[in-house]
């Protein structure tokens, strides 16, 4: 069985970090390509973030130059460094894996960028 399970999301003002982290199961993690979404309430996800297994990386705009996607294949674990966030970057947060022409999601993980 495929699990994904992410953990990090939290509170944090405007200008602060946060590191989020998506350990995975039942792949072989290694040889696929990660992603990283967000979503907010009444609005479509929407990718953030991927890595390659050859560890080519992809952002959207709005984040580029604060967020860095990085993963360890010994650990089978996905990350996502947030710095400078804003409040716009409120959402939940959900890793994603395309195995087997299925989707994969994790159960998501809430952050919430206020003063």
């Amino acid at each position: 069985q495929v699990h994904l399970v992410e953990s990090g999301g939290g509170l944090v003002q405007p200008g602060g970090s946060l590191r989020l982290s998506c350990k995975t199961s039942g792949i072989n993690f290694r040889i696929n390509t990660v992603d990283w979404y967000r979503q907010t309430p009444g609005k479509q996800r929407d990718l953030v973030a991927n890595i390659s297994s050859a560890h080519t990386t992809n952002y959207v705009d709005s984040v580029k130059g604060r967020f860095t996607i990085s993963r360890d294949n010994v650990r089978n674990t996905l990350y996502l460094q947030m710095n400078s966030l804003k409040p716009e970057d409120t959402a939940v947060y959900y890793c994603h894996v395309f195995h087997r022409n299925r989707d994969y999601w994790g159960q998501g993980t809430q952050v919430t960028v206020s003063s």
